[in-house]
This record gives C-alpha cells, sequence and structure tokens, in this order.
C-alpha cells in the first residue's frame, strides 16, 4: 500500500533561527526541537539532558498516601502479600520490580500472574481465591484492575484487600480497593498521565523510599525494568518517560540485571540496545512466555540474581518464542487468507475475523499484523473458555476505545486504549458486534486515516549530515512514540553503483547528491524499488539517519522508508 507523504508543519522561523544561534546546532535540528515543543535554551538542556531529579513527587498521585499507609500495616503486622500483575511485558516487569523491590523488607510475599488461556486478562476469581486460600491479606496488582470491581468487591467480601496499580483508563466508577493508582483517573492531580504500568509500580517504590527516608538506590536499581514496559508498551516518551526511559538504558547498557543480561546475550551479538531493540528482540521474547506457557516463566528470568540461572531460564524463553514465531506466521497467513477468499471483507473499513482454532497468545500480534497489510481497525477473535476472546488494533488518528464503548452491550468485558484493546464476547454476538463495529467507524473513520503516510520532520540535503549533525541527531534519542527519529526528505538524488538485494526483500544501495558525500542505505521491504531505480535517474528520499556497526566498525547509514522517481 502506497504511504502519503506528509510534512511536518515547520514552526516558527523566529524561535527556530534564535534557537539555533543559541544551541550553535543547525538549522534544521533546531526546527525540529522547535516542532517538538522546545524553543529555549532551558528548555533543550532539560531535554539533551534528563535528570532524575526532575522526576514528579510520587505522593502527587491520588491515594499514593494510602497505599503507603496499607503497605506500612501489613508489614509491621507480618501479613502476606501478593504482588498481582499482568501476562505481558509490562505486567510481567511491573511484578518483577514490586515483588524485588518489597521483597527487601518482608520474607511473607509471593507473586501471581493470571494464566492467560485458564483467567484471561486482569484480575481473576481464581486469583482471588488463591491468595485468600494461602492466607494473603494484601493484593497489590500492577497493570490490570482498573476496571475489576467486581472482582474487588468479591475480594473485599472474603476478607483481601487491594492495592491497584494501573494505567488504562477507569470506567464510570473505581474498583472499590484500599487504594487505586492511575493517572488517568479523574481526580488524580499527578501533572503525567503516560506512565506504563511498571512506572506505577517504579513511583510506588519511590514513595516507598521518600516516606521511610531510604536512599534512592533502593528503587533506582530497577530502571532497566521500567525502560524495557516503556519501549514494549508503546507509552509516549516524553516528560517523566524520557527520564526513566534514559536512565533505564544507561543501566541497560552498563550493569543490566541478570536476566535482561541473559536475554540481550541470546538476541544477537554485543552492542548498544535502543528502545527499538527492546520492541523487537527483547520484548518479543518476555512476552512469549506468556503467549506459548505461563508468564511466571518470564518473571522467574527477571528475577534472576546469578549468571547460569539466568542463562538456563533466558534458553527456555527463546524456545517459547520460536515456537510463537512459527504459530503467528501460520496464524496470519490463515486470517489473511479469510479476508483474501471474501469481498465483502475485503472492502469493509475494518476487520473482524474468528477461528475458534487459534492460539489466544498470538492474535494480539496477528492483528497488528493485519492491521499493517489492511490499514484499518482491526479485531482477531478466539474461542477461550466458553466465550469469544479478540485483540484490537487500531490506525494512527482512530480511537479504538470509542468504538469500542459503543459496542460495549454486545462485550463481556474489554480494556485497553485508543491504539489496542482486549475484549470478550458470547458467539452469538460476533455478527451484531461485527456489523456495529463497522458501523461505528464507518461513520467517524476518514480516508486519509485509512491511508499509511509518513511523517517528514524536515527537507535537508545530503551535504548537511556530518559527525556534529549526527551527534546532536543521537542526544534526542531515546526514540520512541511522542520523540519519533527525525524522518528527512532529499530530492534528486541519485544511486551509486549498483543497488542489490539483501535477504529476500530489503534493498541495499549507496546514494549522493550534488556536491554531496555518498551514504550507504538500507532499505527495509523496500525491494519493490529495485528495478525502478535506473542509472543516473533522480529520486526522492526519506529517511532516518542511523549508526550502523559492522565489524566494530561505526558508519554513518541511511534507513529508507520510502522512494519516489523523480519525473
Amino acid at each position: 500500500m502506497e504511504k502519503r507523504w506528509v510534512r511536518a508543519l515547520q514552526g516558527n522561523k523566529a524561535l527556530t533561527e534564535a534557537l539555533a544561534e543559541e544551541l550553535k546546532i543547525d538549522k534544521c535540528l533546531a526546527q525540529i526541537l522547535v516542532q517538538r515543543g522546545i524553543s529555549t535554551f532551558d528548555e533543550a538542556r532539560h531535554f539533551f539532558r534528563p535528570a532524575m531529579g526532575e522526576i514528579h513527587d510520587p505522593f502527587l498521585m491520588k491515594d499514593m498516601d494510602k497505599a503507603i499507609t496499607r503497605i506500612d500495616n501489613a508489614l509491621v503486622n507480618k501479613e502476606k502479600i501478593l504482588i498481582y500483575g499482568d501476562y505481558d511485558v509490562d505486567g510481567t516487569t511491573a511484578v518483577a520490580l514490586a515483588y524485588s523491590f518489597f521483597k527487601q523488607f518482608t520474607n511473607q510475599i509471593e507473586y501471581y500472574i493470571p494464566d492467560r488461556h485458564k483467567e484471561g486478562y486482569g484480575i481473576s476469581t481464581l486469583g482471588i481465591d488463591y491468595a485468600k486460600d494461602h492466607g494473603f491479606t494484601l493484593i497489590i496488582a500492577l497493570d490490570c484492575g482498573i476496571k475489576s470491581n467486581d472482582k474487588v468487591s468479591y475480594a473485599n467480601s472474603i476478607g483481601v484487600d487491594f492495592i491497584i496499580c494501573d494505567h488504562h483508563l477507569p470506567g464510570e466508577e473505581l474498583p472499590d480497593a484500599i487504594a487505586v493508582l492511575d493517572p488517568k483517573r479523574k481526580d488524580c492531580p499527578y501533572p503525567f498521565k503516560e506512565l506504563a504500568g511498571c512506572g506505577i509500580g517504579f513511583k510506588l517504590a519511590q514513595a516507598f523510599c521518600i516516606s521511610h527516608q531510604f536512599s534512592k538506590e533502593k528503587y533506582e536499581q530497577y530502571l532497566d525494568l521500567v525502560m524495557v514496559s516503556i519501549a514494549a508498551d508503546i507509552v509516549p516518551v516524553q516528560d517523566e518517560n524520557r527520564v526513566l526511559a534514559y536512565y533505564g538504558l544507561k543501566k541497560l547498557n552498563g550493569y543490566p540485571s541478570m536476566g535482561l543480561k541473559a536475554l540481550m546475550q541470546s538476541s544477537g551479538p554485543a552492542k548498544e540496545f535502543t528502545l527499538t531493540d527492546i520492541v523487537f528482540t527483547i520484548a518479543p521474547r518476555i512476552n512469549a512466555a506468556g503467549r506459548m506457557d505461563h508468564a511466571r516463566e518470564a518473571v522467574k528470568m527477571l528475577l534472576c540474581m546469578e549468571n547460569g540461572p539466568a542463562q538456563e531460564q533466558s534458553s527456555f524463553i527463546n524456545i517459547h518464542n520460536t515456537e510463537r514465531k512459527t504459530t503467528d506466521q501460520q496464524t496470519t497467513a490463515e486470517a489473511l487468507a479469510l479476508i483474501a477468499a471474501c469481498e465483502v471483507l475485503i472492502n469493509k473499513k475494518t476487520t473482524v475475523v474468528y477461528n475458534q482454532q487459534w492460539n489466544k497468545g498470538v492474535i494480539g500480534i496477528v492483528a497488528s499484523r493485519l492491521t499493517e497489510t489492511y490499514f484499518r481497525p482491526t479485531v482477531v477473535l478466539t474461542a477461550s473458555n466458553g466465550l469469544l476472546t479478540g485483540s484490537a488494533r487500531s490506525v494512527p488518528g482512530f480511537d479504538l476505545y470509542e468504538a469500542l464503548l459503543g459496542c460495549a452491550d454486545l462485550l463481556e468485558q474489554f480494556g485497553g486504549h485508543k491504539f489496542a484493546a482486549g475484549l470478550t464476547m458470547k458467539e452469538e454476538n460476533i455478527n451484531s458486534f461485527s456489523d456495529r463495529f463497522e458501523s461505528i467507524v464507518a461513520a467517524s473513520i476518514t480516508d486519509d486515516m485509512l491511508c499509511p503516510e509518513i511523517n517528514i520532520d524536515a527537507e535537508i540535503d545530503l551535504k548537511q549530515i556530518d559527525g556534529k549533525f549526527q551527534r546532536i541527531l543521537a542526544q534526542m534519542a531515546p526514540f520512541g512514540p511522542g520523540n519519533m527519529a527525525p524522518v528527512f526528505i532529499s530530492h534528486q538524488v541519485v544511486c551509486v553503483g549498483i543497488p542489490y538485494i539483501v535477504g529476500t526483500k530489503h534493498l541495499k544501495l549507496t546514494i549522493k547528491q550534488q556536491n554531496s558525500s555518498t551514504f550507504d542505505c538500507i532499505g527495509f521491504n523496500q525491494a519493490e524499488f529495485l528495478l525502478a531505480l535506473k542509472p543516473n535517474q533522480p529520486f526522492s528520499v526519506c529517511y532516518t539517519i542511523e549508526e550502523n556497526v559492522w565489524r566494530e566498525k561505526k558508519r554513518l547509514q541511511l534507513n529508507i522508508k520510502a522512494i519516489k522517481i523523480d519525473n
């Protein structure tokens, strides 16, 4: 599907020129900073030099004082505490963080991850019964629970208290827990609303240390876990998340926890990891445990304190990841075949597909793959415990959660945010849901939303790219949602030498402009352009600038996002 090239608004020219002069940087880079809301020297200093001292006071979060008081009482009275979390990367890192942190103060503590296939997402009755049967009187739930009103009420009725640490959107009424920590609740004054679930757990640990005047090292030692959750859960890398991700990457690349170190070693040759590396190498491996077996295996790995057990657990996780790849590729092929065989489905504004045999653990990945192919809101469903359970994905600009809200009467439960959600329904409702979902989406989605786009930050000449330009650009990292790696456009470039294919679908070429140096380029999934690139044929190219390391040598490389042949 051809992508639209969309140029970013250029920002205030006077501000750009003043900032470029003050920072002594290229106007193009100053322009990108202004586009991102950075227009003064002081703002630039905070952006380029994140500081842990700038993270927010955890007691600004509604109910934080109640949470600390309840935990203090539990510790004084030697109550048993159960750390409960979701089975994805955010949930498992959150559980590993909270369990490790509070284990410093009590041995009356365990962790619990629900079984994806038997219990499903969120707080389960089975989990609460486990707590009651084993003498736990306090559950600290992470990355889940904000809409588990009935489950929390049930726990209250049998003498089990809850502290909810969640970052998802609440319903109209909050659960009747001892404390509900969620910056997205309407009455919460916490200044940053986009923490990951593990980030909420980190703030709880920070608040506990402040309350007891413990050193910050007691909670900062978990920054690598927080960073992994930020990358994997696709939350904005802005404000507090930028600081946490920045220092989390420093810890990961310097002195990571044993479990993460083992995963890094198993993912390929040693290198400096970025958030993108986490998304594509570390996160899928952590997720694979919960998709193919049980997520407690991921937590077990993250808790490893010695190299031997960490390597062993990492090998186990890698086996599951290989199984996951095979399963999700097969399921994706089956789903694409379902759509291709039905003209009505092809021409819709949405995709809703169902097969009772599909593995529940991979349907989220499959939904993402279908969205990449057809670029429209997508729901993939399978059978589980007498109901249909599904994962939904959206496209930029369209609020998936609001669309599902319009189908709420047809669903048993749902939760998530604008771009991704989970849902369950009775089998007899699937046709009604499919029709309603299509109707809601078709009525509000625009044609532009249904066409993938490349957002271009600035136009530059290749001769502007030098060592200083790249060094400043690198300091804008970590890159992720809300602070993506800048995309540049250059016109009238030509190939030097003959382009060729790497693997089966990746394009390798060398380009230059008049009076510029030559630049090596890689175009992932761009093999289609090979035949169009003729000798001396000018073309326009969109790209990011990165550092490629090959045989321990670093060299600038352009990562091509799209090509247009000039007429």
